[in-house]
């Protein structure tokens, strides 16, 4: 049985937000990469946009299935999965975010 076409376009809203969030964390991880060596410590800097990058990974990596997913079980009328990373996304994201405040307050 065909879903609602509100909750299927819905979906794939939520589908582009994942890619669009995907995009936002690699930019992220490519500005902290280009960041000047004198600002922040190159290991830790680098570190960072690691971490960006890959959170950005499995950002596009998880939409596709996430929304096939959501897509199956609105056509069989059954639960929602629950997002699986967002934990991981929320934390990491936050992770990132401190250790770049406490190194901007020490660099002043």
């Amino acid at each position: 049985m065909e879903p609602d076409p509100r909750f299927t376009l819905a979906n794939e809203r939520t589908f582009l937000t994942w890619l669009s969030t995907a995009l936002a964390l690699s930019a992220g991880g490519v500005a902290m990469a280009a960041v000047p060596e004198g600002v922040f410590v190159p290991w830790v800097r680098s570190a960072l946009a690691i971490v960006l990058v890959t959170l950005s990974a499995l950002a596009a990596g998880m939409a596709y299935p996430r929304w096939r997913n959501i897509q199956r079980a609105l056509r069989d009328k059954a639960p929602l999965p629950p997002p699986k990373l967002a934990a991981i996304f929320g934390y990491g994201v936050a992770a990132v975010a401190v250790i770049a405040l406490v190194l901007i307050v020490l660099s002043i």
